[in-house]
């Protein structure tokens, strides 16, 4: 899509526009799912683990993917695989809506996931090649629209289940349908044009790239081990709130309300998270310190369980700004946007393999406990270590350069935002 330079004003709208459409597409598939897991349990008989398994796919197969995007996109350029990914994410979507075997709605969270899994980790590559100057505003810009479009997705499927289903039952595959497919045709149209004008990609086997090293720096693992976590935290809330506050005596419909306000949270806090970054140039201290908040939901969710409306605020606020916390750290650690795919790709593989266990075994303790309060004190823990983690991922040093300081590393574009 270009550089980051020498663009017309129609161009940098574009470009935008297309950055916009991609994040609102990113989440809505994956969070509408927490609300009707009641709904698809009684549809289909999925146990209570089951379907903790099922809210995982999606991150098992982001720990799979996400490490090949890297050299998918060299190959086939970050454009075209955009595109094909947005194809897929609709392909995905319907399939898994089909009415019949339960095979269709594994088969489709499983291509679903992979869609996923590509945009993830392409999207802080396309922000560092063409908002060099802007890494941070528009990262925050597309944290909130994912986090803003999946709390609405969570907030209407369960209405819409109901108002489709006619019945108190619901129709959730159409919820799903409907919830995660209304935003993909226009985010299909505006990825045809970046798309058709990028470069051919070279032939396989002609151009050899060679090797990064990024899984030998030290910088990238922690980087990973932040995003793993932040994510876990993020997955397990979004996927069991809605159980949660049925338990603290909200109505399903009450509890759908309750994970889109967690979630409007996270889209302040994704907001908010440039104006804690402006004119640092340590993160260390911010990335610590923002797993506290979270805690402190958490902790008020224990001992008021009745105000989960409220906790479910100030834990997405929480919740929102690490995520961008994490996904600015990505850009912020690389000098160029080749080392921010490929620090991308590995840590996105690394910290969803870690995530996607948070559910499965956030549930199981739910299932053994016969209650949530297992669950949420395991959740604390992760976020202390969050914090930690935070202190080593928020160094001022880059990956593949670990033993430069930024401040030794020559200029570099990221910091010279003025919206910074």
């Amino acid at each position: 899509m270009g550089e980051g330079v020498g663009r017309s004003r129609r161009e940098a709208v574009m470009l935008v526009v297309a950055v916009c459409l991609a994040a609102m597409n990113m989440r809505p598939t994956v969070t509408a799912l927490g609300p009707v897991l009641d709904q698809i349990g009684a549809d289909t008989g999925l146990s209570i683990s089951a379907l903790g398994v099922l809210a995982a796919v999606p991150l098992v197969t982001w720990a799979v993917l996400s490490p090949l995007t890297h050299t998918l996109g060299r190959r086939f350029g970050v454009d075209r695989l955009m595109l094909w990914s947005l194809l897929l994410l609709a392909l995905g979507t319907g399939v898994r809506s089909i009415s019949g075997p339960q095979a269709t709605l594994w088969l489709g969270t499983v291509l679903i996931g992979a869609a996923l899994a590509v945009v993830n980790v392409l999207m802080p590559a396309v922000v560092k090649r063409d908002f060099p100057g802007r890494v941070a505003a528009m990262t925050a810009v597309y944290s909130a629209l994912l986090g803003g479009f999946g709390a609405i997705a969570s907030g209407v499927v369960v209405p819409i289940s109901l108002a489709v289903g006619g019945s108190s039952a619901g129709d959730w595959r159409a919820a799903l349908l409907i919830s995660g497919g209304v935003l993909l045709l226009p985010g299909i149209v505006v990825w045809v044009w970046p798309a058709l004008r990028s470069p051919k990609p070279s032939r396989p086997g002609r151009v050899k790239h060679p090797r990064t090293g990024i899984w030998g720096d030290r910088t990238a693992w922690a980087v990973a081990g932040y995003m793993g976590l932040q994510a876990a935290t993020f997955y397990m809330i979004v996927t069991w709130l809605a159980a949660i506050a049925v338990a603290a005596g909200h109505s399903p419909v009450a509890a759908g309300v309750d994970v889109m306000l967690y979630q409007a949270g996270s889209v302040i806090g994704a907001i908010t998270l440039p104006l804690a970054l402006r004119g640092r140039r340590d993160e260390r201290f911010v990335a610590m310190g923002l797993p506290a908040v979270a805690i402190a939901a958490l902790v008020g969710m224990l001992l008021v369980p009745t105000g989960v409306a409220w906790w479910a605020v100030l834990l997405g606020l929480g919740s929102g700004a690490m995520l961008a916390m994490s996904l600015t750290l990505i850009s912020q650690r690389a000098r160029t946007a080749e080392d921010a795919s490929a620090l991308s790709g590995m840590s996105q593989g690394v910290g969803y393999a870690i995530a996607a266990g948070g559910p499965i075994v956030f549930g199981w303790l739910h299932t053994v406990t016969a209650g949530w309060t297992a669950s949420i004190l395991l959740t604390v823990v992760l976020l202390c270590v969050t914090g930690v983690v935070g202190l080593i991922a928020g160094r001022p040093v880059f990956v593949l350069d670990h033993r430069v300081p930024v401040r030794e590393a020559g200029p570099d574009p990221v910091r010279r935002n003025p919206l910074r």
